[in-house]
């Protein structure tokens, strides 16, 4: 099922501040999990996910320092800031509020 570009674009930012809350990550291990999670029904790339990421840095949401990988390759890590688990909750609450009004709406129409 496509989703669409305008919710999916909607969605990219709480869904990375979300998955950096459980922890430091890089890019290819964000975009594994937003699978996972979305049980393959979001396929981002890198041209869709470090966009993403480089404006949550620039805005002071998330903060990165590069790393040794397990393999030892370098690879560049990122991590919520205080500002973006506030960011967090306050997208927390926005989406609970569209989600709890889209199920009355569809449980009403639905029901009739």
């Amino acid at each position: 099922m496509d989703l669409g570009k305008d919710l999916v674009a909607a969605s990219a930012t709480p869904l990375v501040l979300a998955i950096l809350a459980d922890g430091e990550s890089y890019g290819y291990a964000i975009i594994k999990r937003v699978s996972e999670l979305s049980d393959g029904h979001l396929q981002w790339t890198d041209g869709m996910l470090y966009p993403v990421l480089h404006r949550l840095e620039r805005h002071g949401l998330v903060a990165s320092k590069w790393g040794a990988s397990d393999s030892g390759r370098q690879r560049k890590y990122y991590r919520l800031t205080r500002q973006g688990r506030t960011q967090l909750e306050e997208d927390r609450k926005r989406w609970q509020i569209v989600d709890a009004t889209l199920h009355r709406i569809w449980l009403k129409a639905y029901s009739s």
